[in-house]
């Protein structure tokens, strides 16, 4: 009688439970944000290595400023600008300036001040700049806002000299003479860059800075880019009685690149020289950087394949004659039978002898110390487990800091090591994903910390680990996820047929039952090196998954072979055939979901974008009878039309393994094609272009298979903007609810 008794009143109990939460909607995540991190953005430690800088958004006037904020006192902050001296009077009168960036020069006499910036690519950007003088208090334009935004504006080391890029051209403006100086000239879009890079090196090299000073000022490196034989691609933008067309140059898989020399100008004498990379030109430059020595310059130069890297040093001393061309030697070298990644893991010794680099030629990512002069080595870290970020070296105390997936590949740890390679320690404590900004002299950090189940959690700690303040606990969104019930993300591991052993996460209703079937929601990435199984804040996904479970579904993400952070070989495993394995692993773990007595396994979907939704389009038509419903967005769906730099480092060229870019190409299986297809593409894509939805269309279509389809006007990869998150999420909702 008792267990009669107490069962009803526990079922009561668990309803009461559920009905305290209050369900989730598209509109409180992608219009309300509510579960929108709050952060601490443009960090910058002051010279005394005491006190940081970081932009605050004043809640009056809504307008954002910077503080100066001491690390290791509850002093309160100082502002460095006052709201009321962010106003310009110009020629064309007043004119409020909204902070969107800022850098201090070397005496911190002078703050550089980026505002009205406007997005160009992934991480190009322009904007009018002004200078602004703390002690004076008076602001003044960079460069007259009549000629044009600038780009990659950046003081000088030492001196009052700012250095930008306007229309593919170089500029120096002295900010003592009041003069601004034309160093390159030629320069025009889609054609010739000088200062910056091109369309492929921004995005696949990840960064568009391609202009920098020597330490002691006196000289700039810069890039310079012939796009001229490179094959133009055109956008059509929706924005007026004609649709205009946007072009620019994008080589793709097999075709032409830039043709990228490095030069070097010396500002006293006006004479420009070339680092001399060989006669090669159809090879990448993809780093360059000055060393301590302001006279030595190193460039990294990559053969196409990009399984050869080399190291190259050039000495641009300007006591030599003007007829003497600069001599430069490769100091260090690579190979691999596979790729070589790209990774700014690079800091000079204050010896000028020697350098910390890292590479997985051992097997793993590991830290390594190279002589200067002949290129020898000594590994300072070891293990089977990777190096994820080098994070800077205190040499006062010979100390190296890093970031590692030692604990687990789903975790970021921060650990200390000796400059010779011993007396290893872990710093950070909390479990999860920690990532840090350090104050210069190493005193103190601010970390970034969250988990799986936790937003952001920044805190100051000093060089030891211990925590001496919090910053942002975001209690708010732990307040919301609590309103709203969200279900905890578990971590499990799924083993194939094959024995390999696979992580992943599954996050369960609240009102999970085992003895009841519930439908399955797969989330995929599955690029090279790229990993969606993290013990991290999973930001707005999260929560949208969260709406999933809410309505009965159980979300799952599995990290296949070719993932990152569990060594070189189970990363270059896809090498030359990308969407193999990783269709094979994610058509596995569905199997081995569809097992589980709590799954039915005939309601199976899954998910991605971008390479993602390249995964779930093969996943749908390979996985024929597996996968009941995919969403396919931003899809590539021939590796023919993406990019040479990443698909080559992966796939080698058309020319050479076609028949693999072929067979791995959902375009081609088609009509294996059983399940629900909801097919979604921003038109103005400049990354993965419209064109490879529209010849999935044409595929569909030509073996009489109906799908779901949606484009989104001018949108880019990232499809954002207004109401359009908002609009997508709601679109592929209904499709899950209807179709899954």
């Amino acid at each position: 009688m008792k267990k009669l008794i107490i069962v009803p009143l526990l079922f009561i109990l668990s309803l009461n439970v559920s009905a305290q939460s209050k369900a989730l909607t598209n509109e409180t995540i992608w219009k309300d944000y509510a579960f929108y991190n709050e952060s601490v953005s443009g960090v910058r430690s002051m010279n005394d290595g005491e006190n940081y800088t970081s932009l605050f958004s004043d809640p009056k006037s809504g307008m954002t400023t910077i503080k100066k904020f001491p690390y290791n006192s509850e002093s309160q902050p100082e502002s460095i600008i006052d709201l009321s001296a962010l106003i310009f009077v110009g020629s064309e009168g007043k004119k409020r300036i909204k902070i969107n960036d800022y850098q201090f020069n070397a005496d911190e006499t002078k703050i550089l001040l980026a505002t009205e910036q406007e997005s160009i690519y992934r991480h190009s950007t322009k904007a009018y700049y002004y200078v602004y003088d703390i002690e004076t208090k008076k602001m003044a334009e960079l460069s007259e806002s009549s000629k044009g935004k600038q780009r990659l504006a950046q003081f000088a080391p030492f001196g009052n000299k700012v250095a930008f890029v306007r229309e593919n051209n170089i500029f120096i403006t002295d900010l003592d003479e009041k003069q601004e100086i034309q160093i390159t000239s030629g320069g025009k879009m889609n054609e010739m860059i000088f200062g910056a890079t091109d369309w492929v090196y921004e995005e696949e090299f990840s960064f568009d800075n391609g202009l920098y000073w020597s330490p002691d000022g006196r000289k700039i490196a810069y890039y310079y880019f012939d796009e001229s034989k490179v094959k133009q691609f055109q956008l059509a933008m929706y924005d007026g009685l004609y649709p205009s067309q946007y072009e620019f140059k994008y080589p793709k898989a097999g075709e032409d690149n830039s043709v990228v020399q490095v030069f070097v100008y010396e500002l006293s004498s006006k004479r420009t020289s070339a680092f001399d990379t060989g006669i090669d030109t159809d090879i990448y430059l993809p780093r360059i950087k000055w060393t301590n020595n302001p006279d030595v310059l190193m460039v990294t130069r990559m053969n196409r394949l990009q399984n050869k890297l080399e190291l190259m040093i050039g000495d641009f001393d300007e006591t030599r004659p003007n007829n003497t061309g600069v001599r430069t030697k490769v100091i260090y070298s690579e190979e691999s039978e596979t790729y070589i990644d790209i990774t700014d893991n690079l800091t000079f010794l204050s010896d000028n002898k020697s350098f910390l680099w890292s590479s997985e030629k051992d097997g793993y990512n590991h830290l390594y110390r190279i002589n200067l002069k002949d290129g020898s080595s000594s590994q300072l870290t070891s293990g089977k487990w990777d190096v994820t970020e080098l994070v800077g070296v205190d040499e006062d105390n010979k100390l190296i800091y890093y970031l590692s997936a030692e604990e687990s590949p789903m975790e970021r740890d921060l650990f200390t090591i000796k400059l010779n390679g011993s007396s290893k320690k872990k710093i950070s404590t909390r479990k999860g994903q920690n990532e840090v900004a350090f104050s210069k002299g190493f005193k103190y950090y601010i970390n970034y910390h969250s988990d799986a189940n936790s937003p952001y959690y920044i805190t100051l700690n000093n060089s030891t680990g211990e925590e001496l303040k919090t910053l942002k606990d975001n209690q708010r969104v732990k307040d919301a996820m609590n309103t709203y019930g969200f279900a905890q993300k578990e971590f499990i591991k799924i083993k194939t047929e094959e024995g390999i052993e696979l992580n992943a996460y599954m996050i369960k209703p609240k009102e999970f039952k085992e003895t009841h079937q519930h439908p399955v929601f797969m989330h995929v990435y599955g690029g090279p090196g790229i990993n969606t199984v993290h013990d991290a804040w999973g930001g707005q996904n999260f929560a949208w998954f969260q709406l999933l479970t809410q309505k009965g579904y159980i979300v799952v993400s599995v990290d296949a072979r070719g993932t990152g952070y569990r060594g070189r070989d189970f990363k270059h495993c896809t090498y030359l055939q990308l969407g193999k394995y990783e269709t094979e692993d994610q058509i596995a773990a569905a199997k081995w979901l569809g097992d589980l007595p709590y799954v039915d396994k005939n309601r199976i979907g899954i998910f991605g974008w971008s390479y993602g939704g390249y995964m779930s389009s093969l996943c749908i038509t390979k996985g024929v009878g597996v996968f009941k419903s995919a969403i396919a967005v931003a899809p590539v769906t021939n590796w023919r039309y993406y990019d040479n730099i990443y698909t080559e480092r992966f796939m080698r060229t058309p020319q050479e393994n076609g028949e693999n870019y072929d067979v791995n190409s959902p375009i081609n299986h088609i009509a294996e094609l059983q399940g629900n297809y909801l097919l979604v593409h921003g038109s103005a894509d400049d990354n993965v272009h419209y064109q490879n939805t529209m010849e999935m269309i044409n595929a569909l279509v030509n073996a009489n298979k109906q799908f779901d389809l949606f484009i989104y006007p001018n949108k880019n990869h990232g499809i954002y903007g207004g109401n359009t998150r908002l609009h997508l999420y709601n679109k592929m909702t209904n499709f899950i609810l209807d179709n899954l």
